[in-house]
């Protein structure tokens, strides 16, 4: 490696405040906010909207679709497809 041309790397403090999550890593994020982690030192913060214990393919939750509304709402604006018709050939 050459030096001084890779940035620095330091433990780094990343908190999710939407699920009350944070973990600690090694990161070359920077910031100007700092807080005191479990073990009493004193880490950047960089906050988060986001992480493995607020988004859904982790989580297992999902948003529900109502597909059958929306297309009952699509029949009843434009009129229900004509019955037996397909795509003419």
């Amino acid at each position: 490696m050459k030096f001084g041309i890779h940035p620095v790397s330091r433990p780094v403090v990343f908190r999710d405040r939407s699920a009350d999550f944070a973990f600690l890593t090694r990161s070359t994020a920077d910031s100007d906010k700092t807080v005191e982690w479990e073990d009493g030192s004193v880490y950047p913060v960089v906050d988060v909207e986001t992480s493995s214990a607020s988004h859904p393919f982790y989580t297992g939750t999902s948003r529900v679709l109502d597909t059958a509304g929306r297309v009952e709402r699509f029949e009843r604006r434009y009129g229900s497809p004509a019955s037996g018709a397909g795509p003419a050939n």
